[in-house]
């Protein structure tokens, strides 16, 4: 989620962003659960619960000030995070004191006594020249490695491509957003819209990789004891390697999760012996879901796709495994 990286860049500070525990979620309104998702994390030692609505279409100030003083019942702060908003809603918010973010545009937090914006942020925080957002990335490497199956992005709309890839529609959105601003693609369409990318396939990849654009999908490694039965895990890592290349698989098997099955996992208490430095199994936290990229991939044992995985090892300075990279990118890009 983009907001962890803006908030770090402006503020220089980790908020910790995990999503909203069920059971802190038991005693809210349904139409709650069902208009928002809802992550929790810590800025200046406060707790806050950030709220981002599903269906931007439909979103009216008045009904979220009512929702939000629901959600204060429960929880201290609440801040809307929005994609983009119009400077009529923007001024509403600000009259209301509704602490809300549009990443890479204004903070307002009345609550923290913090209001920045686009003007007062400085070069440093405009998006252009940095890495893509984990959502964006995902589209882009769907787009590539799926490029030669029946369904593919360029020719459905947004709402399909959200239910396609398991994104909300407002992810989705700031996705493509993210994506125009970097002139990666074009968006065509009146009442339906749709993406274009400007370059094929291996041009695209080999202009990203000069721009570093892409970025590493993995938010942290972690080991544990027992690898759980549930949810499905994909092999990742050196253990994925062999799938794609001649490399031989590593005695430890490393599998990949998306970060919200993670930390139901670790609320569960299903991770034996979780920690940072050893264990039996290990296992990657993603910035996405790579379940959701492998689709129809011809894969003969469950791995994680060939380039998520390329840029996972690509700062690997080990021979073997450099050598087996360029093996993945003769195969899957070119």
């Amino acid at each position: 989620m983009d907001i962890q990286f803006y908030i770090k860049e402006v503020l220089g500070r980790d908020i910790g962003l995990h999503p909203l525990p069920k059971n802190r979620m038991a005693h809210l309104p349904v139409y709650i659960n069902e208009g928002y998702q809802l992550y929790l994390g810590n800025l200046y030692k406060k707790e806050l619960v950030f709220a981002e609505p599903k269906d931007l279409e439909y979103l009216s100030i008045l009904q979220t000030e009512k929702q939000f003083a629901q959600l204060k019942k429960n929880f201290p702060t609440i801040v809307l995070l929005m994609p983009q908003i119009t400077a009529y809603n923007r001024k509403r918010l600000i009259d209301k004191g509704i602490n809300f973010i549009v990443p890479g545009k204004q903070l307002f937090l009345p609550d923290l006594l913090i209001d920045l914006r686009e003007s007062d942020l400085g070069k440093n925080t405009k998006r252009k020249n940095t890495t893509l957002l984990p959502s964006a990335q995902f589209l882009v490497i769907y787009h590539i490695i799926h490029r030669h199956d029946k369904w593919k992005l360029e020719e459905h709309p947004f709402k399909a491509i959200a239910e396609k890839t398991g994104y909300t529609a407002m992810a989705i959105t700031k996705a493509i957003e993210n994506l125009r601003y970097e002139e990666i693609i074009d968006v065509t369409g009146e009442k339906e819209k749709f993406i274009r990318f400007r370059l094929d396939s291996a041009e695209l990849w080999g202009d990203l990789m000069k721009r570093k654009l892409l970025n590493n999908p993995v938010l942290k490694k972690v080991f544990v004891d027992d690898k759980p039965h549930k949810p499905f895990m994909l092999l990742a890592g050196a253990s994925a390697l062999p799938e794609y290349s001649d490399m031989n698989p590593s005695r430890q098997l490393h599998y990949a999760t998306d970060r919200t099955s993670f930390y139901n996992l670790q609320e569960q208490g299903s991770l034996v012996n979780l920690n940072e430095q050893e264990g039996k199994f290990g296992l990657e936290v993603w910035k996405y879901d790579p379940k959701k990229l492998v689709g129809e991939l011809p894969n003969d044992l469950g791995v994680v796709d060939p380039l998520s995985l390329y840029l996972s090892l690509q700062a690997d300075a080990d021979e073997r495994t450099e050598m087996a990279l360029e093996q993945i990118i003769a195969k899957y890009i070119w």
